[in-house]
């Protein structure tokens, strides 16, 4: 991994959202929102993420810590640009890689080989260099002859494990993770376990959110610590 200037930088991020009561329908909230009344009251919304300001450098590792529902998976979205920030100003240089939802963009009727290159292309390689990459992919993830299947035949641990083998070729220079990925029966896991490893090694930067101090510990010289939507405090590391 070479000195290079990647980084992440948030200046005065809000992610504000609609607060919506999740056990009313659709139908029933379309009803309120298009009603008179509805008109007249102010939607009330909720902050996910307020007053985020920092910046991420090229060899750091950043681990997110926090309760549920403290942000951490709306922040690693923001870096992501899954989601635009309210207000304030989100800035990046680099590659970046995430782990989030990596089944996202399969093709349940396309088989295993096509979902390889459709996959691929989401993820900015080229025809060419998808195709160079299939045998690669193919062996890594031990499906064999099902790859030649529609892939809603697969469990959703085939999907996974070969939504996983795809990424496995994708060079980056940032990652991002949510939580340190699990991934098939215990053989292949260790395999993939491996193999993050490696992608996090290869990545000038990561960014990973976990519950497990001893993961965030091991792999983190940064740990920014989370509570109802703000960075309450950084530490380089928890104390026994």
């Amino acid at each position: 991994m070479g000195i290079s200037n990647y980084f992440i930088k948030f200046k005065n991020v809000d992610m504000i959202f609609p607060d919506v009561n999740i056990n009313n329908s659709l139908k029933k909230r379309f009803l309120q929102f298009s009603s008179s009344r509805s008109i007249r009251q102010p939607i009330k919304i909720s902050t996910g993420l307020r007053n985020l300001n920092f910046q991420i450098n090229s060899g750091d590792r950043i681990g997110l810590y926090g309760p549920n529902g403290s942000g951490k998976t709306t922040l690693l979205r923001l870096m992501n640009n899954i989601y635009s920030p309210t207000k304030g100003e989100i800035s990046t240089n680099g590659k970046i890689l995430s782990l989030l939802d990596i089944s996202m963009g399969l093709d349940s009727d396309a088989n295993g080989y096509e979902n390889i290159i459709l996959r691929g292309l989401i993820l900015g390689l080229s025809q060419k260099e998808i195709r160079s990459k299939i045998n690669e992919i193919a062996k890594f993830s031990e499906l064999g002859d099902f790859l030649s299947a529609p892939i809603r035949i697969y469990s959703s641990g085939m999907k996974v494990r070969l939504a996983f083998s795809i990424i496995t070729v994708i060079k980056s220079d940032i990652l991002i993770l949510d939580e340190w990925l699990s991934v098939g029966d215990d053989k292949f896991n260790k395999k993939a376990s491996s193999k993050i490893n490696t992608m996090v090694k290869d990545s000038s930067i990561l960014v990973i959110a976990s519950h497990s101090k001893e993961i965030l510990n091991k792999v983190c010289n940064r740990i920014f610590l989370l509570e109802n939507g703000q960075v309450s405090k950084e530490i380089n590391q928890f104390r026994n």
